[in-house]
């Protein structure tokens, strides 16, 4: 009896793709800045919207012309440090523009002793809701996604914050 579970060299997949969440703005589009807000594997489509940023950050400096991208701060939670997927990718574009991206590594449930390397990065506990309202402003976009409970909690302060729903962009992954 073969295992159809597994892939291999050559199998095919289904892959499933949806949602609308994405930041694709246009050359003339008024400059923002992002606070990109993750839970657990809600990283996932974050680190896609740091990874184009970081691009178009690279673009504009290479041509001297196209979007302007603001500052990014991207705040992230997981029970771990080895839970917090992609840190390797995400403190190189940390270091690769320090002017530009920032990273607050939050761990809920640190039971060992947590690298120097990712120390200046880590705090423990949740994130707080004050950390992000210190980066509320009519230029800031707000992506968030983890856990509905997270997604649920930030969106609606940021609502009481009297930021524009437009301005607040989330998805649920569970």
């Amino acid at each position: 009896m073969q295992n159809t579970d597994k892939c291999t060299l050559d199998s095919e997949v289904a892959v499933r793709v949806g949602g609308e969440f994405f930041f694709d703005p246009q050359p003339a589009d008024a400059s923002r800045n992002l606070v990109l807000i993750a839970g657990g594997v809600g990283i996932n489509p974050l680190l896609s919207i740091l990874r184009h940023s970081a691009d178009l950050h690279r673009a504009r400096a290479d041509k001297g012309s196209g979007y302007e991208i603001g500052t990014i701060k991207l705040f992230y939670s997981a029970k771990t440090t080895s839970e917090l997927l992609f840190k390797k990718n995400i403190l190189d574009l940390v270091n690769e523009f320090p002017e530009k991206i920032a990273c607050s590594l939050h761990v809920t449930k640190q039971t060992t002793q947590i690298s120097a390397e990712l120390k200046p990065y880590i705090t423990e506990g949740r994130i707080t809701e004050k950390e992000i309202r210190d980066h509320i402003s009519k230029e800031t976009l707000f992506y968030i996604c983890g856990p509905p409970p997270m997604t649920d909690f930030f969106s609606k302060q940021l609502e009481n914050s009297h930021v524009p729903k437009e301005h607040i962009c989330f998805e649920k992954w569970w």
